[in-house]
């Protein structure tokens, strides 16, 4: 099924910058809306519920999938994370573009289910700039950044199945490269013969 709205499904491993750089992305374009996705884990810092993650227990988030009430879900880290099949189905075919910040597992089971789906992975600049970032948070064991550096090696190699590829070495080259890819899809002839079909009408277009 074809929808109005764009659906682009940002990936990296932790640490390299993801969340940071979809919400400046969200800030620069207000035509973007931003999926919640579902998690057993707890809140971190200031994370609210809703805002950040729909904060959920891990018994009711097994009954939620057993319910198919995720489009995909997978564990990363111990934890469980799933993207909500409503909510994303509502705000696409509504017109809304949305985004969604998920692990490579999620990624592709949605290129599965939704063919338009875009894609793009965050990489970091370097293996050590990736372990600094991780020990400048300041709030992780050594133990839990050493399984987490390890787990980017696996994440990272998926990075040759996404469409598009940024690296965060410079933060605002790299929200620059998250907006052009936004952009340039909406400008897709596919894109623009569903959002502008009296145009492509009126020129007799296919």
């Amino acid at each position: 099924m074809e929808y109005p709205g764009n659906l682009f499904v940002v990936a990296a491993p932790s640490g390299a910058g993801k969340s940071s750089l979809v919400k400046a992305l969200l800030e620069l374009d207000a035509r973007l809306a931003v999926s919640v996705s579902h998690t057993s884990r707890k809140p971190r810092g200031q994370e609210q519920d809703g805002r950040e993650y729909a904060f959920v227990g891990a018994e009711e988030f097994r009954a939620m999938a057993d319910r198919g009430e995720f489009f995909e879900w997978a564990e990363v880290h111990g934890n469980l994370y799933g993207t909500s099949r409503s909510a994303i189905e509502a705000r696409m075919l509504n017109g809304e573009d949305v985004v969604l910040e998920i692990d490579f597992q999620g990624a592709l089971q949605i290129k599965q289910l939704f063919a338009y789906a875009v894609l793009v992975f965050i990489l970091p600049p370097s293996w050590e700039e990736l372990a600094q970032r991780l020990e400048r948070r300041g709030d992780t064991a050594a133990e839990v950044i050493a399984q987490r550096m390890a787990n980017a090696r696996i994440e990272v190699a998926q990075a040759q199945h996404f469409d598009f590829v940024v690296v965060n070495a410079v933060f605002d080259t790299a929200v620059f490269d998250l907006k052009a890819i936004v952009h340039a899809q909406r400008l897709k002839y596919a894109t623009q013969r569903r959002n502008r079909s009296a145009v492509f009408r009126a020129l007799d277009l296919p």
